[in-house]
Protein backbone atom coordinates (compact mmCIF):
# COMPACT_ATOMS: atom_id res chain seq x y z
CA UNK A 1 0.00 0.00 0.00
CA UNK A 2 1.65 3.19 -1.36
CA UNK A 3 0.25 5.34 1.05
CA UNK A 4 1.32 3.36 4.38
CA UNK A 5 4.83 3.03 2.79
CA UNK A 6 5.14 6.89 2.23
CA UNK A 7 3.91 7.55 5.69
CA UNK A 8 6.61 5.09 6.52
CA UNK A 9 9.43 6.97 4.96
CA UNK A 10 8.07 10.29 6.08
CA UNK A 11 7.30 9.55 9.76
CA UNK A 12 8.63 6.44 10.71
CA UNK A 13 12.51 5.96 12.59
CA UNK A 14 14.59 3.04 12.62
CA UNK A 15 16.17 2.65 15.88
CA UNK A 16 19.25 0.66 16.58
CA UNK A 17 18.36 -3.00 16.92
CA UNK A 18 16.01 -3.06 13.67
CA UNK A 19 13.40 -1.45 15.53
CA UNK A 20 11.24 0.73 13.14
CA UNK A 21 9.34 3.22 15.43
CA UNK A 22 5.93 4.07 14.10
CA UNK A 23 4.21 5.57 16.90
CA UNK A 24 3.36 9.21 15.63
CA UNK A 25 0.87 7.68 12.96
CA UNK A 26 -0.03 3.94 13.58
CA UNK A 27 0.60 2.62 17.41
CA UNK A 28 0.54 5.42 19.83
CA UNK A 29 -0.32 8.47 17.79
CA UNK A 30 -3.35 7.32 14.90
CA UNK A 31 -3.69 8.69 11.84
CA UNK A 32 -6.91 7.67 11.28
CA UNK A 33 -7.63 8.18 7.68
CA UNK A 34 -4.71 6.06 6.57
CA UNK A 35 -5.63 3.41 9.15
CA UNK A 36 -9.12 3.82 7.70
CA UNK A 37 -7.32 3.26 3.95
CA UNK A 38 -5.69 0.08 5.45
CA UNK A 39 -8.95 -1.15 6.81
CA UNK A 40 -10.82 -0.56 3.01
CA UNK A 41 -7.83 -2.25 1.44
CA UNK A 42 -7.89 -5.43 3.90
CA UNK A 43 -11.52 -5.23 3.28
CA UNK A 44 -11.06 -5.51 -0.49
CA UNK A 45 -8.85 -8.49 0.14
CA UNK A 46 -10.67 -10.53 2.24
CA UNK A 47 -14.47 -9.59 1.34
CA UNK A 48 -15.08 -13.01 -0.23
CA UNK A 49 -14.62 -14.56 3.38
CA UNK A 50 -17.40 -14.60 5.41
CA UNK A 51 -15.39 -13.17 8.26
CA UNK A 52 -17.26 -13.22 11.67
CA UNK A 53 -14.99 -11.74 14.27
CA UNK A 54 -12.07 -8.92 13.66
CA UNK A 55 -9.33 -10.00 16.21
CA UNK A 56 -5.78 -8.78 17.31
CA UNK A 57 -3.87 -8.67 20.84
CA UNK A 58 -3.77 -5.43 22.87
CA UNK A 59 -2.53 -2.91 22.49
CA UNK A 60 -1.07 -1.32 19.43
CA UNK A 61 -3.95 -3.55 17.31
CA UNK A 62 -6.79 -2.47 18.68
CA UNK A 63 -7.38 0.56 17.07
CA UNK A 64 -6.91 -0.71 13.54
CA UNK A 65 -8.89 -3.90 14.80
CA UNK A 66 -11.94 -1.77 15.23
CA UNK A 67 -11.67 0.44 11.62
CA UNK A 68 -11.51 -3.39 10.37
CA UNK A 69 -14.10 -4.97 11.80
CA UNK A 70 -16.36 -1.30 10.72
CA UNK A 71 -15.83 -2.30 7.51
CA UNK A 72 -16.83 -6.04 8.08
CA UNK A 73 -19.91 -4.64 10.00
CA UNK A 74 -18.56 -7.64 12.79
CA UNK A 75 -17.28 -7.45 16.28
CA UNK A 76 -13.51 -6.63 17.28
CA UNK A 77 -11.77 -8.79 19.85
CA UNK A 78 -8.53 -8.76 21.46
CA UNK A 79 -6.56 -10.91 23.15
CA UNK A 80 -5.58 -9.50 26.72
CA UNK A 81 -1.94 -10.21 27.57
CA UNK A 82 -1.29 -11.44 31.15
CA UNK A 83 2.25 -12.08 33.70
CA UNK A 84 0.62 -15.31 34.86
CA UNK A 85 0.70 -18.72 33.22
CA UNK A 86 -2.46 -19.81 35.25
CA UNK A 87 -6.14 -18.65 34.22
CA UNK A 88 -9.35 -19.81 34.74
CA UNK A 89 -10.48 -22.66 32.49
CA UNK A 90 -13.37 -19.85 30.97
CA UNK A 91 -10.76 -18.46 28.59
CA UNK A 92 -8.56 -19.42 25.29
CA UNK A 93 -4.78 -19.07 26.03
CA UNK A 94 -1.30 -19.27 24.80
CA UNK A 95 1.79 -18.22 25.84
CA UNK A 96 3.63 -15.65 23.57
CA UNK A 97 7.40 -14.78 23.90
CA UNK A 98 7.61 -11.19 23.41
CA UNK A 99 11.09 -9.85 21.43
CA UNK A 100 10.44 -6.42 22.09
CA UNK A 101 9.94 -7.32 26.24
CA UNK A 102 12.63 -10.44 26.06
CA UNK A 103 10.03 -11.90 28.31
CA UNK A 104 6.85 -14.33 28.12
CA UNK A 105 3.71 -13.70 29.08
CA UNK A 106 -0.11 -15.38 28.51
CA UNK A 107 -2.64 -14.09 25.89
CA UNK A 108 -6.33 -14.97 26.22
CA UNK A 109 -9.58 -14.09 25.36
CA UNK A 110 -12.97 -15.60 26.93
CA UNK A 111 -14.77 -18.90 25.43
CA UNK A 112 -17.84 -16.84 25.03
CA UNK A 113 -16.38 -14.17 22.38
CA UNK A 114 -14.48 -16.84 20.25
CA UNK A 115 -16.18 -20.07 19.69
CA UNK A 116 -15.89 -22.71 16.78
CA UNK A 117 -18.60 -20.60 15.03
CA UNK A 118 -16.30 -17.88 14.47
CA UNK A 119 -14.32 -17.17 10.72
CA UNK A 120 -11.66 -14.91 12.54
CA UNK A 121 -9.72 -12.31 10.43
CA UNK A 122 -6.59 -11.79 12.44
CA UNK A 123 -4.73 -8.30 12.12
CA UNK A 124 -1.99 -6.67 13.63
CA UNK A 125 0.05 -3.87 13.26
CA UNK A 126 4.10 -5.60 12.47
CA UNK A 127 5.01 -9.44 11.74
CA UNK A 128 8.11 -9.71 12.90
CA UNK A 129 9.15 -12.94 14.49
CA UNK A 130 6.07 -14.10 14.32
CA UNK A 131 5.27 -14.88 18.18
CA UNK A 132 2.39 -12.64 19.01
CA UNK A 133 0.93 -13.66 16.06
CA UNK A 134 1.26 -17.57 16.32
CA UNK A 135 -0.17 -17.21 19.52
CA UNK A 136 -3.21 -15.43 17.75
CA UNK A 137 -3.06 -17.85 15.53
CA UNK A 138 -3.13 -20.77 18.50
CA UNK A 139 -6.52 -18.83 20.30
CA UNK A 140 -8.31 -19.49 17.17
CA UNK A 141 -7.57 -23.14 16.87
CA UNK A 142 -8.20 -23.58 20.35
CA UNK A 143 -11.25 -22.49 19.73
CA UNK A 144 -11.96 -25.04 17.17
CA UNK A 145 -12.97 -21.43 15.07
CA UNK A 146 -11.28 -20.75 11.92
CA UNK A 147 -8.82 -18.00 10.67
CA UNK A 148 -10.19 -16.18 7.45
CA UNK A 149 -6.80 -14.76 6.83
CA UNK A 150 -4.30 -12.06 8.39
CA UNK A 151 -3.41 -8.33 7.71
CA UNK A 152 -0.61 -6.94 8.73
CA UNK A 153 0.11 -3.16 8.50
CA UNK A 154 3.80 -3.89 8.62
CA UNK A 155 5.91 -6.90 7.58
CA UNK A 156 9.43 -7.34 8.35
CA UNK A 157 10.18 -9.82 5.70
CA UNK A 158 14.12 -10.05 6.74
CA UNK A 159 12.85 -11.29 9.76
CA UNK A 160 11.52 -15.67 10.29
CA UNK A 161 8.21 -14.52 11.08
CA UNK A 162 6.63 -13.82 8.00
CA UNK A 163 7.98 -17.40 6.28
CA UNK A 164 6.94 -19.34 9.24
CA UNK A 165 3.41 -17.83 9.13
CA UNK A 166 3.10 -18.82 5.13
CA UNK A 167 4.45 -22.00 6.01
CA UNK A 168 1.47 -22.81 7.20
CA UNK A 169 -1.28 -21.86 4.75
CA UNK A 170 -3.02 -18.85 6.12
CA UNK A 171 -3.76 -16.16 4.05
CA UNK A 172 -1.16 -13.48 4.63
CA UNK A 173 -1.90 -9.61 3.35
CA UNK A 174 1.01 -7.30 4.19
CA UNK A 175 0.22 -3.80 3.42
CA UNK A 176 4.15 -2.54 4.10
CA UNK A 177 6.99 -5.09 3.58
CA UNK A 178 10.31 -3.99 4.98
CA UNK A 179 12.86 -5.97 3.18
CA UNK A 180 16.33 -4.13 4.92
CA UNK A 181 16.59 -1.32 7.74
CA UNK A 182 20.70 -1.88 7.52
CA UNK A 183 22.03 1.43 7.80
CA UNK A 184 19.43 3.19 9.14
CA UNK A 185 17.67 3.08 5.52
CA UNK A 186 14.38 1.56 4.89
CA UNK A 187 14.14 -0.59 1.91
CA UNK A 188 10.51 -2.15 0.62
CA UNK A 189 9.55 -5.54 -0.69
CA UNK A 190 6.15 -5.55 -3.17
CA UNK A 191 3.69 -5.58 -0.60
CA UNK A 192 0.64 -7.91 -1.14
CA UNK A 193 -2.28 -5.47 -1.26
Amino acid sequence: MKDLEKKILSAGQVLPGNILLVDSFLNQGLDVELIDAMAETWYRYFESEPITKVMTIEASGIAIAALVAKKFSVPALFAKKYDTLNLTSDRHQSSVYSYTKKKEYTIAVSKRLLTEEDHVLIVDDFLANGCALRGLIDLVESANASIGGVGIAIEKSFQKGPELIRATGVNLCSLAKIASLEDGQIEFAEADA
